[in-house]
């Protein structure tokens, strides 16, 4: 094995310090001549101001960050224009390269006017931008337009009574059927569609000015107030015969006063001579209360929304088909009455 193999380290190490040595040198020779190696002419003759041309601008500027300053409004050809805030552009459908002027161009959506949109920070861009809800009050924009309130505000929407809904009958059937009269007194036997029942007590009979059932689905609903007769035609005999009515009173607070007059008549007729409580489920479709139904009574007063203490409407009539409101308009003071269909909203009647 040769010298250097075996002693390359030390060799490496020589070598090193050969190399440096000569780095050393060689910069030390050169240490006078560095201006002649790198020799350039200046241009000019300088300046002995450092400053930059303007600075105590910034300074000002700065500065008048910290005053209070009113921002106005720009105009241009008599529209004002918002500061720091972007425009919406818009083209036709079908001439994309041609910009559309909102505050020249007619109507996007009518009836409503282009300013109504701008005014109130909405976008007309959409083909269904009248039906939008922007407050999600239950009133559409157009809806909000026409009624003139602000379609941004959950708290300003027009009359409720344009989204009470009628969503269904719920009335009760009943009927009530005299018994054998006992000089001028009768016994009463009471059913109804809710499988409600009621009868007189066995051997006590109801006297003119009483009030029954005593006790039961219908305690003190009707007063007794005497016996009516009357000669009438009967159909299958052709004959005039003598009709014996019972005289009753209804004393529902939403019925007081109404009179029936019920003729005596065989057990199986009750449909015949049957009469109603009638009843609409109402529902208001606006200000959170969409699908929250309620029941209410025909010719009762309610409120809107339906928990409000001020009862301002009333249920006037009700019907399968349909049922009548009644109530004062807020803004004219006339008296109205709304008519809606089932399943439906108002037709209001002026």
């Amino acid at each position: 094995m040769s010298w250097f193999s075996q002693n390359y380290e030390k060799a490496a190490i020589g070598g090193a310090a050969v190399a440096a040595l000569g780095f050393v040198c060689l910069g030390w020779s050169k240490l006078g001549s560095v201006a002649e190696d790198f020799n350039v002419n200046t241009q000019g003759a300088g300046a002995n101001n450092p400053a930059v041309a303007s600075a105590d601008l910034v300074a000002k500027a700065v500065s008048s960050l910290s005053l209070n300053r009113v921002w106005s409004q720009a105009k241009l050809e008599d529209r004002v224009v918002d500061l720091f805030t972007g425009v919406q552009l818009f083209v036709l459908r079908d001439q994309p390269g041609k910009a559309v002027d909102l505050f020249k161009s007619p109507p996007i959506h009518p009836p409503i006017p282009n300013l109504w949109w701008i005014q109130n920070g909405l976008d007309p861009g959409l083909a269904d931008s009248p039906s939008r809800d922007a407050d999600d009050d239950g009133y559409t924009n157009l809806e909000e337009f026409l009624a003139k309130t602000d379609p941004k505000d959950p708290k300003s929407h027009p009359s409720l009574i344009n989204k009470l809904k009628y969503e269904k009958d719920d009335s009760l059937n009943w009927c009530i059927r005299p018994g054998f009269p006992d000089g001028d007194a009768f016994t009463f036997n009471y059913g109804d569609s809710h499988n409600g029942r009621n009868r007189s007590k066995t051997g006590i009979t109801v006297k003119p000015g009483e009030l029954f059932f005593t006790e039961g689905v219908m305690k003190d609903r009707f007063k007794y107030l005497g016996m009516v007769k009357r000669m009438e035609m009967n159909a299958s005999t052709h004959t005039q015969m003598e009709v014996t009515y019972a005289k009753i009173e209804d004393q529902l607070p939403n019925k007081k006063g109404v009179i029936y007059e019920i003729p005596q008549f065989s057990e199986g007729r009750e449909q015949e001579f049957s009469k109603y409580d009638r009843s609409g489920v109402l529902s208001l479709e606006a200000i959170g209360y969409e699908g929250k139904p309620e029941t209410i009574k025909e010719n009762t007063r309610f409120g809107l929304p339906f928990d409000s203490p001020k009862k301002d409407y009333l249920l006037k009539k009700v019907s399968p088909d349909g049922v009548e409101v009644e109530y004062t308009d807020a803004v004219s003071g006339a008296k109205k009455t709304a008519l809606i269909h089932k399943g439906s909203f108002p037709e209001i009647a002026h």
